[in-house]
């Protein structure tokens, strides 16, 4: 695994440029979900130039869309990222507005020679980038876009026949055979220019405000920064690894790497994550080949979302429009403060909440309890988790949610409702998990129980005094509800590619 280079003092290194910089027009580097120096080839790209590189991060339309912990979250590595170039000698410039005329103001104040950024696949990242591409090549401006946020592009993992996957196994099985390219080392240096253009103030942009006072609840559980990724995947690969396969699963332990988080802000590249897990599977780890597998269900997620762009918006299956999913309702409300009257589902929600994030079992029958259990659309739930979540990945997201509901790719059988009490005694079969974020009832509540408590709105008057909530439907008849509301649709289809 290539790991930083041991960075000189800033005062140290900022006037550290050759002769040839000095005198060169810049590139910028157009920064987004890449807020890391290692395998970075727009970064590799700038500095190859032989320019002095001014790193830019735009707060555009796509920034202000963010709910209010993905935004917070973002602000987090953007400040860490911006002490990082600091110790390298070089600056963060942050900028507000949309993203075209933002670039020619800069390009025309730095007198910069090109802009460098890596890609986006999700539609509204594909329009912006292709206009700002041509407008600056208009201008003639070098204008170049690389990878770098997933494994392989999307339209390099084909089937047979020239067309994209719409079933998961054999596209795993298809860039586990064509590989994957070798992760960049991070450049030693970032030439400076010989001035820096102005640079709005981070705190500024108020980046936390969404999250009222629940920021100070859920800070302690986010580990921001390329260094903690880093450090978060060696413990990973070190410790659990090995019982990932059986381990993972489970709510009640921590099996899994955690890496969603800094995944989602490009703190670390998946291309790193796949070269370090490698050679464990080559050595015969039985949980390497299952931590990659769903390493490439990301890289899916993405594929999929360029191929089918409506994945994010409505039901991927033809035929779905008409199914009797209920809009938001009081029974949705009770779902996101986890007041449903299903431990594992309360306890679920609680946990995003509190920590930003939630484990994959966990999403599953949440989100299934959502869809099936209470009939409700897929994209109610959907919203609520990109307000919540500190590791928000549309596209992974999306996916799971229609894959959940049943009217996505790939999707479970419509008639896989997920039963939260069996799982429970499945997943969490001592209660720890329950116990852990459930306070209501509890004679001596865990301090993470009590956490989320703190950390809702004051105006949901939620107290560990209150009596744990009555079930809002009972299971086996909200299942058979379900059951009766999808068969009567007629059979999914794939849509048209």
């Amino acid at each position: 695994m290539t790991h930083a280079p041991t960075e000189a003092p800033a005062q140290a290194r900022a006037e550290a440029r050759t002769p040839d910089e000095a005198g060169a027009q810049p590139v910028i580097l157009w920064l987004r979900r890449d807020l890391r120096i290692t395998d970075h080839p727009a970064l590799a790209a700038s500095v190859a130039s032989g320019r002095p590189v001014i790193p830019v991060f735009i707060h555009d339309e796509a920034v202000e869309a963010l709910g209010a912990a993905a935004k917070w979250r973002l602000g987090l590595s953007l400040a860490n990222f911006a002490a990082r170039l600091q110790a390298m000698g070089s600056r963060l410039i942050l900028r507000r507005g949309a993203a075209l005329p933002v670039l020619m103001t800069l390009v025309a104040e730095a007198g910069a020679a090109g802009v460098h950024w890596s890609r986006g696949y999700d539609p509204d990242a594909i329009t912006r980038d292709t206009a700002v591409k041509a407008a600056l090549k208009e201008a003639g401006i070098c204008a170049e876009s690389h990878p770098g946020a997933l494994l392989a592009e999307p339209w390099e993992v084909r089937t047979a026949q020239g067309g994209f996957y719409q079933v998961y196994t054999p596209f795993w099985k298809v860039l586990r055979a064509r590989g994957v390219a070798a992760s960049l080392p991070a450049p030693a240096r970032l030439p400076v220019p010989l001035a820096w253009p102005r640079s709005d103030r981070l705190e500024d942009w108020r980046m936390g405000q969404g999250m009222g006072r629940g920021a100070a609840v859920v800070l302690p559980w986010q580990r921001v920064g390329e260094a903690l990724a880093q450090e978060r995947l060696r413990a990973f690969l070190d410790g659990p690894l090995e019982q990932y396969p059986d381990d993972r699963d489970r709510i009640d332990l921590a099996a899994t790497s955690g890496l969603s988080e800094n995944l989602a802000w490009g703190e670390i590249s998946p291309r790193m994550i796949w070269h370090a897990a490698w050679p464990r599977l080559m050595e015969g780890s039985r949980g390497a080949g299952k931590f990659l597998s769903e390493l490439v269900w990301r890289d899916f997620a993405w594929h999929l979302m360029f191929h089918t762009p409506h994945l994010a918006s409505r039901n991927w299956r033809d035929g779905w429009e008409g199914f009797p999913w209920r809009g938001d309702n009081a029974d949705a409300e009770s779902w996101r403060r986890g007041r449903t009257g299903e431990p594992l589902v309360d306890a679920a929600m609680r946990e995003m909440y509190v920590t930003g994030r939630m484990h994959n079992r966990a999403r599953m029958i949440a989100a299934s309890y959502l869809t099936k259990h209470l009939l409700t659309d897929w994209r109610v739930g959907q919203a609520w988790f990109s307000e919540c979540l500190t590791d928000w990945d549309p596209a992974a997201n999306a996916l799971g949610w229609q894959w959940v509901a049943g009217s996505g790719p790939d999707a479970a059988p419509w008639f896989r409702i997920f039963n939260p009490a069996t799982q429970a005694a499945r997943f969490d079969p001592l209660g720890r998990y329950r116990h852990a974020w459930l306070a209501e009832g509890d004679p001596a509540p865990a301090a993470t129980a009590l956490s989320f408590l703190q950390a809702v709105p004051r105006h949901w008057q939620l107290s560990p005094r209150d009596a744990p909530p009555r079930p809002l439907v009972d299971l086996s008849l909200g299942r058979k509800r379900a059951l009766d509301a999808y068969a009567t649709r007629r059979a999914p289809v794939s849509p048209t590619p």
